[in-house]
């Protein structure tokens, strides 16, 4: 006989961690198509932005909403109907859900709940800017957004600047110019590459030194999002003393 939790578990449904595009409509994959199709209901972090992609794959699935103000009520609501045995898609506004963006939160409630993830990956911003980069590809680190407060976002930058792999940041429009002015401070005339609009109308990359870059912004509206990759520290030559 099949014990009662391992019973209970096979009659669930399950929660798949969806990619969608970010930018261009045409990179997603036909395993992504077919999920979206398929299961119960789609969380989106914007019931709108998805809307948009399912009307331009004839794709009907209900969409609800799962965002940063109704992440701590609507959680608790997704898993008991993932328990009764809905699937569940999950979807950011662009790219892999649970990077810098709330589904991070509902993968960890689903797996305290014993709840099967399944992860359809897709594309990504961060690893797109990174492999036209030119900077070492065989160790990075993902940083994601500094905080929005200058004293904390330069503590943060401290904290990195013995990082020696290359590191990999997102920043708004309106915060780059500070970001990168205290990255120049407090990093060092750095390289790095702006990488703006991935795959959008738009797209634009800027590689150069910070400094370079900060130069190229001078007297524009700096518009879109961005991805910074940043250079590495360079590992320190042993000493005497060391040895």
């Amino acid at each position: 006989m099949i014990p009662d939790k391992r019973r209970h578990e096979l009659n669930q449904g399950k929660i798949y961690i969806v990619s969608t595009p970010i930018g261009n409509m045409e990179d997603i994959t036909l395993r992504a198509l077919k999920v979206l199709q398929e299961v119960g209901l789609i969380a989106a972090e914007s019931r709108e932005h998805t809307r948009k992609l399912c009307a331009y794959y004839t794709i009907k699935t209900p969409i609800t909403t799962y965002n940063s103000h109704n992440q701590h009520y609507k959680g608790r609501i997704l898993l008991e109907k993932v328990k009764s045995g809905l699937d569940i898609a999950l979807v950011s506004d662009a790219g892999t859900p649970g990077l810098s963006d709330p589904g991070s939160r509902l993968v960890r409630e689903a797996i305290d709940n014993h709840i099967r993830l399944v992860p359809i990956p897709g594309v990504s911003a961060s690893l797109a800017a990174l492999s036209v980069s030119g900077l070492p590809t065989n160790k990075f680190i993902f940083v994601g957004f500094l905080s929005n407060k200058k004293g904390r976002r330069r503590k943060e930058l401290e904290g990195l600047k013995r990082e020696v792999r290359t590191m990999i940041f997102f920043e708004s429009p309106h915060r780059l110019i500070k970001m990168l002015t205290d990255m120049y401070e407090i990093l060092g005339n750095r390289d790095i590459v702006l990488a703006k609009e991935m795959t959008k109308s738009f797209e634009e990359v800027k590689k150069g030194s910070v400094s370079k870059i900060l130069s190229s912004l001078e007297d524009k509206r700096v518009r879109g999002e961005y991805t910074i990759i940043v250079e590495g520290a360079k590992a320190r030559s042993p000493s005497i003393i060391d040895n």
